[in-house]
């Protein structure tokens, strides 16, 4: 990158005017400004070696915001349940790290499917920002996420208790976005993910990314006590992630369904894998192909943890990610306005 692409990024992140007032209080801010150049460094391997160290930007919020923010997460930390003495518990992180409100409500949902699946109630922390409809929750951002799991590390017993992490944003090659409107920006590095998970102390995780190219973080994070399923391969991207939509397609077919199901965890990522390369191919799209990498260590552990899954089966709830009649007929107006473009004038 030039210098003088680099200043104008700088530009741009100094006169965007964040947008953080909307007529609906839980309607969350649009982005609307360039996402700023984060990296640092000379040379392209130096400034991309940069990430590694996830570089959070966070401007224009209010000294109110800032406090109401430490205030939810001050409150969320509280209500917390303690672990059961020799009794493998699951501590469940659900986290919407952009604002674009699918995400907030994808992370939202997956809080209550794998709370009820893992036991998890008074053990369930959810951090994701407004969703058209509520906002109460602390807001999803990598401070908040790596304050929450040096907290459960605190609270969990790293002998016997598990992590369930699952996250839904955008990604890229070198991570997972951070992105609040026009206020807070940020890379989520696989590094870094797993510097927070080692120095939390929290040994025995599922960790659950979706997110394009969320591949890239497995072989970082792959350990005999990991079970790890991500929605795309290093070097795909994932679909589904538009604003209006209620479920991205990975979130829709394995939390909105395969795990809603009486089945084990392995089973499960596989379903959910069948029903995105089946949307995929209909719509089109270059295959995502999710990632699943488990554990020796955690494929002997996560039969107890499944312990409580659902015996029956409940329905999805919310839109689903994958709409071929919607599908067919934005292909349709399509087709109609190139033929229109295209006709003698």
């Amino acid at each position: 990158m030039n210098r003088g692409r680099i200043i104008a990024g700088v530009l741009a992140a100094l006169f965007a005017v964040p947008v953080l007032s909307q007529a609906n209080p839980n309607q969350p801010p649009p982005h609307t400004a360039p996402f700023p150049d984060l990296g640092s460094g000379e040379g392209r391997a130096e400034r991309r070696k940069s990430f590694e160290l996830s570089p959070e930007l966070q401007r224009g919020f209010s000294a109110g915001h800032i406090r109401e923010q430490q205030r939810r997460l001050d409150a969320a930390f509280a209500a917390l349940r303690a672990q059961t003495p020799e009794r493998p518990d699951a501590y469940v992180l659900t986290i919407a790290l952009d604002s674009d409100p699918v995400f907030a409500r994808e992370a939202r949902e997956a809080a209550r499917v794998l709370s009820a699946r893992y036991g998890a109630a008074g053990r369930t922390l959810t951090l994701a920002g407004p969703d058209g409809t509520s906002d109460d929750a602390p807001h999803g951002s990598i401070t908040a996420l790596l304050l929450a799991l040096d907290h459960l590390g605190d609270v969990m017993d790293a002998s016997e208790d598990v992590l369930v992490l699952y996250t839904t944003s955008h990604g890229s090659d070198i991570g997972l976005a951070y992105h609040y409107g026009d206020s807070g920006y940020g890379i989520l590095s696989p590094a870094k993910l797993k510097s927070a998970l080692e120095e939390a102390g929290i040994q025995r995780r599922v960790l659950i990314l979706s997110a394009c190219y969320s591949g890239v973080f497995v072989p970082m994070l792959a350990s005999p006590d990991s079970a790890i399923l991500t929605a795309a391969a290093s070097t795909r991207t994932s679909f589904g992630c538009v604003a209006e939509n209620d479920w991205t397609f990975f979130g829709d077919a394995l939390i909105n369904r395969a795990l809603r199901q009486p089945v084990g965890l392995e089973d499960a990522a596989r379903t959910a894998s069948r029903s995105v390369a089946e949307w995929e191919a209909e719509a089109r799209y270059l295959a995502s192909l999710p990632q699943v990498s488990i554990g020796a260590d955690a494929a002997r552990w996560l039969p107890a943890l499944e312990a409580g899954k659902p015996q029956i089966a409940s329905a999805p709830v919310g839109r689903p990610a994958f709409d071929k009649a919607a599908l067919t007929a934005a292909a349709a107006k399509k087709a109609a306005e190139r033929q229109a473009a295209s006709a003698p004038k």
